[in-house]
């Protein structure tokens, strides 16, 4: 089979591809069709394990949304950003070096066979191909190394759908920017103006429509009303960060680094009822605090916490936000892309002493991945890989950086575990690791009975004595149903539900017949 391709190009970065794209697997498998998703090349610290290793996590769901099986070349290249200069560049699921050093505009050339044999063979072997872009297709200053919009969307001869954000306004302006600023043969690719997240009464867009198809000779196929939740992964995970993100930067001195900090007194706590055996004194939280860093990675898997009834999920990004929190209430340092770069700004706003007195009362403190490595007493790094420095000691463990990246699905059943998360005690879990390093107790500080109990089999986790810090390397916790009803007694709406929801949504704002119209038979693609 030779398959008709889709492509969601934006306006911006954040108009909407990535969830329209979902969208449009659903609704095209659901017509009986074999789908797929692709994405030439993805910029995210979100990513999920596949059996030949990791893709961005927007890839992933795009494909479970397909019903499909996950795999690299639905996202051959993923840069991970580690500063605002450098990122890991994975290609077809892997880690490259030789790529990673290279410059920005020199990859093109070597990975853009990689990336067209990838979609050739998606197309070969499906029915329809659903194609997100990335940012804007109109970058000119870009356009001569493209290898994830223009180039794609003509080597695939897809069918283009652009959409714009209209909620931030200039939405007609966008839209006709980006199609003047096209060559004519990507003009022609365009097939619909798509204007998302509209509020209030779409007739009050008239004559914008109508004036922008005069004009383009595109008409605009869709006005979608802004729909806050739907129940999938932002991509990016936080809603809000950039803005902050940018100002917390500014705030280290030049050069990144954080000024010269003491590394917290290991914290022992009083006693809490019930640690260790698999009972707890502590009653539900009403707030989760994430602390947003500026490297943090695989914030999508915390979605589900925001549809648990009465918790206040919210992100954290100085000391103040961290003030009232209850010792039943958990601070959660997810996974980062870079940890001693994190762990650095964390101290410069002053997170680390917020952190401890807030362990200090006995209150949960949670570490994912790169937060369990920064709740040990030590970073070492023999290998230049992420960098040494001094943990938040709230952990009685040492994490030593390896050259080979673990990535890999586990599943595994808690130990006894104690304080908040003593619930969690005997059930099995399921989800995946993605980390450099490995953790294991500070041999010094067991000898001298400090000793942190291992609550997962395999170094996949570890609680201090009092049972109120405890750290997991598995990423995709709160995903596992069986744990979401341990820790709080329900239940979320399952991923099924949402694709399922977002394929009935397009069904209903789309133009009659225009998502038929796209994989309707065309001249053949382009080579």
């Amino acid at each position: 089979m030779t398959a008709k391709s889709v492509m969601v190009l934006g306006t911006t970065s954040g108009a909407g591809k990535s969830w329209l794209t979902t969208a449009l697997c659903r609704y095209y498998a659901n017509q009986g069709l074999k789908v797929a998703p692709f994405k030439a090349q993805n910029m995210s610290n979100n990513a999920r394990v596949v059996t030949q290793g990791e893709i961005g996590s927007a890839q992933y769901f795009q494909a479970l949304a397909a019903r499909a099986v996950p795999e690299v070349r639905m996202n051959p290249l993923l840069l991970k950003p580690e500063k605002d200069t450098h990122s890991q560049v994975i290609l077809m699921g892997q880690v490259n070096a030789e790529l990673s050093r290279m410059a920005w505009r020199g990859r093109s050339a070597s990975v853009w066979p990689v990336i067209a044999q990838a979609l050739d063979e998606l197309l070969e072997e499906n029915d329809v191909v659903v194609i997100e872009g990335a940012g804007s297709p109109a970058e000119i200053n870009l356009k001569d190394s493209d290898i994830v919009n223009m180039r794609v969307a003509q080597h695939a001869n897809a069918a283009c759908l652009l959409v714009t954000d209209i909620d931030r306004g200039g939405a007609f302006a966008h839209l006709y920017g980006t199609w003047a600023m096209l060559d004519e043969a990507e003009r022609r690719l365009i097939r619909g103006f798509v204007l998302n997240k509209f509020r209030g009464d779409a007739s009050l867009l008239a004559p914008g429509p109508q004036m922008l198809q005069d004009l383009t000779g595109v008409p605009t196929v869709a006005t979608l009303p802004m729909w806050w939740q739907h129940g999938l992964p932002e991509e990016d995970g936080v809603f809000d960060m950039a803005p902050t993100l940018v100002a917390a930067r500014t705030s280290l001195p030049p050069g990144g680094a954080a000024a010269p900090v003491a590394r917290q007194s290991r914290f022992h706590g009083p006693g809490l009822k019930g640690s260790g055996n698999g009972t707890s004194s502590y009653g539900p939280p009403t707030t989760i605090a994430v602390v947003a860093y500026p490297r943090i990675s695989n914030l999508d898997e915390f979605q589900p916490l925001k549809n648990v009834p009465g918790i206040h999920l919210k992100w954290v990004r100085n000391p103040g936000e961290l003030a009232g929190l209850a010792p039943s209430d958990w601070i959660i340092l997810p996974g980062s892309k870079h940890t001693s770069g994190d762990l650095a700004w964390l101290r410069a706003q002053g997170l680390d002493s917020a952190i401890a007195a807030h362990a200090g009362r006995g209150g949960a403190v949670l570490g994912i991945c790169g937060g369990l490595q920064m709740l040990g007493e030590a970073l070492i790094d023999p290998h230049g890989i992420d960098g040494n420095g001094p943990g938040l000691g709230l952990l009685p463990v040492v994490t030593l950086f390896e050259a080979d990246k673990t990535v890999q699905h586990r599943q595994a059943r808690f130990a006894s575990v104690g304080g908040p998360w003593a619930a969690l005690s005997g059930v099995d879990v399921q989800g995946y690791e993605i980390h450099h390093g490995q953790t294991a107790p500070h041999s010094a500080m067991a000898a001298a009975g400090d000793v942190a109990h291992a609550v997962l089999p395999g170094g996949l986790a570890w609680q201090n004595g009092s049972g109120n810090v405890l750290g997991v390397y598995l990423h995709g916790l709160f995903e596992d149903p069986a744990v979401l009803h341990a820790l709080f007694g329900a239940s979320t709406p399952t991923l099924e539900s949402v694709f399922e929801g977002l394929a009935d949504y397009i069904g209903r704002h789309f133009e009659a017949g225009v998502l038929d119209a796209l994989i309707a038979p065309a001249p053949g693609r382009a080579t």
